[in-house]
């Protein structure tokens, strides 16, 4: 056997070992087609973004959109909106290409999704001088539960509440500030996000037990279907490998229970 032959067999099993990973072209246009990974990501969520005290940026969504774009060898974008709802209005634009957000039957009408990532439970959290112990004690006549507008639970909450008053909040900022003027008893979203508003509303407390959970998954806008597929297989991996869980513990994110 020559040795210019067992060269070349050598390159090409060194060829065959190193793949490159990163996709075709239609996929990494479909996916990002204006040349870099747009995230949308809003203030106040782990999910999506929270600041650490020393100004740093942390979030289940920036971290695996960090990941994503890496992996198909483009730039990445980071796109902050006030509110969750308008991250979903410019994914439905095509101004946002990435997000991390619960994925509900009316959202799939405008989104992609892949499988659910993470559930969060949903629950209260209760302002400090609200006389409220218990779930039980949340739907009373009298008592004023609020809600993000234009969130998800906006729309659910009225099929779990009959007796409370339903207030909206433009963000989750403004609704701590009314938690603490006593302007709401309470508050209803994800614990991930509940958690959050708690260690910066002193007195205020999340209930045990939950309403109902959150199935949060990765989103794209719609016809974006060359890219779909890789996505959905980004989001296994993303947990078999450990990646989601990282993010979140990254993002100090609390009231989780593990995607199967």
């Amino acid at each position: 056997m020559s040795r210019i032959f067992v060269a070349g067999v050598a390159v090409l099993l060194a060829a065959c070992a190193t793949p490159s990973t990163r996709p075709p072209v239609e996929i990494r246009e479909a996916l990002a087609p204006a040349g870099k990974l747009r995230v949308g990501v809003y203030a106040g969520s782990p999910t999506s973004m929270v600041r650490g005290a020393s100004g740093e940026v942390r979030g289940v969504s920036i971290d695996l959109g960090a990941e994503l774009a890496k992996r198909l060898g483009v730039a990445v974008e980071r796109v902050e909106f006030p509110r969750l709802a308008d991250v979903l209005d410019a994914m439905k634009a095509g101004k946002v290409d990435f997000t991390v957000t619960n994925a509900t039957p009316a959202r799939a009408k405008d989104l992609d999704f892949t499988p659910p990532v993470l559930n969060i439970e949903l629950g209260f959290l209760v302002a400090p001088r609200a006389p409220i112990a218990a779930m039980g004690e949340v739907d009373r006549a009298g008592v004023r539960v609020g809600v993000a507008q234009g969130s998800t639970t906006q729309t659910t909450l009225p099929g779990a509440l009959k007796n409370a008053a339903i207030v909206a909040a433009p963000t989750v900022k403004a609704a701590t500030e009314m938690l603490a003027k006593g302007e709401l008893d309470a508050f209803a979203t994800n614990k991930a996000i509940l958690f959050e508003m708690s260690d910066a509303l002193p007195g205020s407390r999340v209930l045990d037990g939950r309403w109902g959970l959150e199935h949060l998954a990765i989103a794209i806008p719609k016809g974006r279907d060359a890219g779909l597929p890789y996505v959905r297989t980004f989001a296994a991996d993303a947990m078999a490998e450990g990646l989601v869980a990282r993010a979140a513990q990254r993002a100090g994110l609390r009231g989780s229970v593990r995607a199967e």
